[in-house]
C-alpha cells in the first residue's frame, strides 16, 4: 500500500496540481516568458526530477540507468520520435477535418534566439520529468504495485494522458495513445534516456510548426 500512497502523493503535487495552475494560467498568458520558463526549470522541473531519481535510486532502480548514451537508446528514440510524430499529427489533422478543434490552451513561441534556448532546455527538463516518472517510475515498479505488464502499461497511459487534459478531448486522447506507445517501447528497451529524448525533440517541433504556421 506504501507504494501506492508515495506514487498517487507525487502524481498530484507534481503533475495533476500543476496541470489544473497551468490550465487557469493560459488563459491570461499572451506570450512566451523567459523568465518565467527559468524560474519553472529551477523551482519545479530540476527538483521534481531530482526527487524522482532519488526514489528510483533508493529503490534501487536507478542503477539501471547509465549517465552515458548506448545503443538501444538511439534504437528507442529512432523509433519513438517518428510514431510520436505521426500520432500527433493524425489527431491535430483529424480535429481540424471534424471541425473540433477544442484546444483550449494555445502555444506560445519564443520570438527570440535566447527564447529558444531555454524552451528547448526547458521542453529536455520536461521530458526526462514524465517519462521517469510515468515510464520509468510506474512501470519499473509493477512488481511492487501488484500489476502485471499490460495493466501498469495502462495505468501509466491513463494518468499521464489526464495531465493534458487541459488541451481539450483531443489532446487527451493523444497522450493516451503517445502513452500506450512510450510505455511500450520503455517495456521492450528499457531506455529512459531515448524516449526522453524523442519526448523532447517531439514538443519542441511542436512549437517551431506553431511559429512558422502562426
Amino acid at each position: 500500500m506504501g507504494i501506492y500512497i508515495e506514487a498517487l502523493i507525487l502524481y498530484i503535487l507534481l503533475f495533476f496540481s500543476r496541470s489544473i495552475v497551468f490550465f487557469r494560467g493560459a488563459a491570461v498568458q499572451t506570450e512566451f516568458s523567459i523568465s518565467a520558463s527559468l524560474m519553472n526549470i529551477f523551482i519545479y522541473y530540476l527538483p521534481s526530477l531530482i526527487l524522482i531519481w532519488y526514489l528510483l535510486f533508493k529503490a534501487g532502480l536507478i542503477k539501471n540507468w547509465a549517465a552515458r548514451l548506448e545503443k538501444k537508446d538511439l534504437i528507442s528514440g529512432l523509433i519513438t520520435l517518428p510514431c510520436l510524430l505521426l500520432i500527433g499529427s493524425a489527431f491535430t489533422f483529424l480535429s481540424i477535418y471534424l471541425n473540433k478543434t477544442t484546444v483550449q490552451t494555445p502555444i506560445f513561441s519564443p520570438s527570440s534566439i535566447m527564447g529558444w534556448i531555454v524552451l528547448c532546455i526547458m521542453c529536455f527538463f520536461s521530458a526526462y520529468l514524465e517519462e521517469s516518472y510515468f515510464r520509468v517510475y510506474l512501470i519499473s515498479r509493477r512488481k511492487e504495485l501488484n500489476l502485471n505488464s499490460a495493466q501498469v502499461l495502462a495505468l501509466s497511459a491513463v494518468l499521464f494522458s489526464i495531465c493534458h487534459i487541459y488541451g481539450g478531448l483531443w489532446s487527451f486522447v493523444n497522450a493516451a495513445i503517445c502513452g500506450v506507445l512510450l510505455g511500450y517501447i520503455f517495456l521492450k528497451y528499457n531506455s529512459l534516456h531515448g524516449i526522453s529524448i524523442a519526448h523532447a525533440i517531439y514538443n519542441i517541433l511542436a512549437f517551431i510548426i506553431n511559429r512558422l504556421i502562426n
